[in-house]
């Protein structure tokens, strides 16, 4: 069975398409368009695990670059000397701080979900894609404060079945978010004893403090 493409709203059932589906691996890919001279883009990939009152259940839920330095994290397996921030219960693996976005010449970032780590109280996992902003950045360039996703072509999140490396689905941003700097990609979400993806792309601005306030 193929990849599918998914358009922005569509839902569609994991476990159907991949029965016995436990590990995905979450790829997501874009590209800045830096000009010469100009600031240098950081974009950063977070998720939340939510509960059904649409909060994280509790800190270790939210998972960003930021808990690797809070020593909530694991060394790469593959890219040792690398780390990603991780739960506490070992179900989501985030990815790799990657401040330019060219790691390498696949996806810019991944993160790893084992499915059947999740705990009961979550029923869904947000994953979003932020540019982060001055002062947060190393160089305080101001500039980085008027950057936002209508400057990033190509941006994509897919599904991949770890234990096969079969691609299941894809979804290709086709909206220009010309003042938004941060977008939910996509969700998976629980279905009884099941999980589906929902394709997003909604955005917001204020980058990820926005979503920090609305999930915890």
């Amino acid at each position: 069975m193929g990849s599918f493409n998914l358009t922005k709203g569509e839902r569609f059932s994991l476990s159907k398409a991949a029965p016995g589906l436990t590990v995905v691996r979450i790829g997501m890919g874009w590209d800045p368009n830096d000009q010469p001279g100009g600031p240098e883009f950081d974009l950063d990939v977070s998720a939340f695990a939510l509960n059904g009152s649409f909060k994280i259940p509790s800190d270790s839920y939210f998972i960003f670059y930021g808990q690797v330095r809070m020593d909530n994290c694991i060394e790469d397996p593959v890219e040792k000397g690398l780390m990603r921030p991780i739960t506490k219960d070992g179900a989501i693996m985030g990815a790799i701080d990657d401040p330019d976005g060219r790691r390498s010449d696949g996806d810019d970032d991944d993160m790893f979900i084992d499915l059947s780590k999740i705990t009961p109280d979550v029923e869904q996992i947000i994953i979003c894609c932020t540019i982060c902003k001055y002062p947060h950045d190393n160089k305080k360039d101001r500039r980085t404060l008027n950057l936002n996703f209508g400057q990033v072509d190509d941006c994509y999140i897919r599904i991949i079945n770890e234990s096969t490396g079969e691609e299941i689905l894809r979804f290709d941003l086709k909206d220009k978010y010309t003042n938004e700097d941060a977008v939910e990609f996509g969700r998976l979400f629980r279905v009884g004893n099941s999980w589906e993806f929902e394709a997003m792309g909604r955005a917001h601005t204020g980058s990820l403090q926005t979503l920090v306030d609305m999930y915890t």
